[in-house]
């Protein structure tokens, strides 16, 4: 994919679907003070460029019966390339676990992990995660409440 500069528009465009992905073309094109047809035009190079990587709608967990969000710290017993790749595949077979992140420092991943209650929580923890054969060490915290949730990157778009 090969990006070009961003100019002004392009970043209101950004920072306008970003807020809110099922905006009409007329309206962000309204917001971002160009016609329609052009601002179409941009929002797909914006998407063919890879600046845009998807849509998607944010679900409440707990409306769906997921109580329980919690984080696992993990540590690997190996860092070679192999092994970090094949955690990194194992992790992507899980569903419960809906972030993951290598890390510098004292731990290797942190796994964003939610479950219907804290019963499945820990039976992920320790039938699934702490059962991987490269997996030394675990150390979890449950989300008592979430203080903010801001998806994305600060765009900065005057327009």
């Amino acid at each position: 994919m090969e990006h070009h500069k961003l100019d002004s528009i392009d970043l209101k465009i950004l920072a306008e679907l970003q807020a809110d992905g099922r905006i009409t073309n007329v309206e962000l094109s309204r917001r971002a003070k160009i016609t329609a047809p052009p601002c179409l035009r941009r929002m797909r190079a914006l998407e063919k460029s890879g600046y845009i990587q998807g849509y998607h709608a944010e679900l409440d967990a707990k409306s769906l019966g997921f109580e329980v969000t919690g984080f696992a710290f993990v540590g690997l017993s190996s860092q070679h390339d192999h092994d970090l790749k094949q955690f990194e595949e194992h992790v992507r077979s899980w569903p419960a676990v809906r972030e993951c992140y290598m890390l510098s420092g004292e731990v290797d991943f942190i796994l964003k992990v939610v479950a219907r209650d804290l019963s499945s929580f820990q039976n992920f923890i320790t039938d699934v995660l702490t059962a991987e054969k490269n997996v030394a060490s675990v150390k979890t915290a449950l989300v008592i409440h979430a203080s903010k949730i801001e998806p994305g990157v600060p765009i900065d778009a005057k327009v």
